[in-house]
């Protein structure tokens, strides 16, 4: 419960609220969710979150030194969804337009069926069938499309990689607009090296020359041609082969998907102009760096956004993560985000037998 008073400090916005146990805690206050590179909370913890979003506030619980921390929803604007299997935020998209929060959605969905790299998701068919009817209720745009990571094996090379895509963006031509991958890195990853050994998964490193191989396959394949083609958080520059980085968080993408709502223009520095040609002149010249966003409508930043606190490559903007590692049953070999099998199943097991309290463990 929000008890109504807001500051800001350091730069954002915090409150006192009350939590479940009566307590009056400080919580702060971001417009920008990300839900979440910890873990899959629209296959697993959507009801959690809406949840929470109606009792205004969540908590979470910092991974490196345990200390807890409360989230307040009454100022959020917009929410950046990360799944591999989002089909159960179908059913709550309304209730996001009722309180007028913009959202989209890094998608991930990759082709490593026959692999068995990840065993938790459902058939790929039934996760390009949920990627289009989530574009038909968001709209264009509103639904990245990553094929991430790209994994090299003892049996899977860079051909096999390209197939994978290829196959993968026939099936969803028409409804993506981007795709986004990103090279796994293992060696930098204990909790990845660790992942693929369990499961004897003879990996491969990428080196800078498969990484060029792939990149120049990609930027070749004509059934890519119509996508831009970007990299997540990679240092090797692609951009000679019209491969760019990625910002996964985005407010270019934001703006564009919800320019109208002018506290959240606010909030990323965005000034919305029009510029339209008059009886003299047909040539209409935005200022640098404008981003379209239809028609004669333009949005100019007035500050950078990027969130230092990220890796070096990395290119999202400011957002506040709920998630929480050692909580995704999908259990992909490849992962992350988990350490190990047997926490992730005490983990979900401990949500589940109490789905609605304020933290998702």
């Amino acid at each position: 419960m929000h008890n109504g008073n807001t500051e800001m400090t350091d730069g954002r916005f915090r409150t006192m609220i009350t939590n479940d146990a009566g307590i009056k805690v400080e919580a702060r206050m971001p417009v920008i969710v990300s839900a979440s590179r910890s873990t899959d909370i629209p296959a697993f913890y959507a009801d959690w979150f809406f949840n929470r979003l109606d009792k205004g506030y969540s908590a979470w619980v910092n991974p490196f030194n345990g200390a807890r921390s409360y989230i307040c929803y009454d100022k959020t604007r917009f929410i950046v969804f990360w799944s591999k299997n989002p089909k159960p935020l179908l059913p709550y998209l309304s209730r996001l337009r009722d309180r007028g929060i913009g959202c989209y959605i890094q998608y991930t969905l990759n082709d490593y069926a026959d692999d068995g790299f990840e065993p938790g998701l459902p058939a790929l068919q039934e996760r390009i069938d949920t990627f289009k009817r989530l574009v038909d209720s968001l709209g264009p745009g509103a639904v990245v499309w990553r094929f991430d990571p790209l994994l090299l094996t003892d049996t899977i090379g860079t051909g096999d990689l390209l197939e994978k895509i290829e196959k993968t963006a026939k099936r969803l031509s028409g409804y993506t607009e981007k795709l986004v991958f990103s090279y796994a890195d293992i060696a930098s990853y204990r909790k990845v090296r660790c992942n693929l050994a369990r499961h004897e998964i003879a990996y491969r490193e990428w080196d800078e020359n498969s990484m060029l191989d792939m990149a120049t396959r990609m930027s070749a394949s004509p059934l890519l041609r119509n996508l831009q083609i970007a990299t997540c958080c990679e240092r090797i520059d692609l951009e000679h082969l019209g491969i760019g980085h990625n910002s996964c968080i985005d407010d270019e993408l934001i703006a564009r998907l919800s320019h109208g709502d002018e506290a959240l223009m606010q909030h990323l520095g965005m000034k919305i102009i029009r510029l339209e040609s008059d009886l003299f002149s047909s040539d209409i010249c935005p200022p640098d760096n404008a981003i379209a966003l239809g028609g004669s409508m333009y949005a100019c930043r007035r500050r950078t956004n990027r969130d230092t606190g990220q890796r070096e490559h990395c290119g999202c903007i400011t957002a506040k993560d709920i998630g929480s590692y050692n909580t995704c049953p999908h259990l992909c070999m490849y992962c992350y985000a988990n350490s190990s099998e047997k926490a992730v199943i005490a983990n979900h097991a401990c949500h589940m037998s109490h789905p609605f309290t304020e933290s998702i463990i």
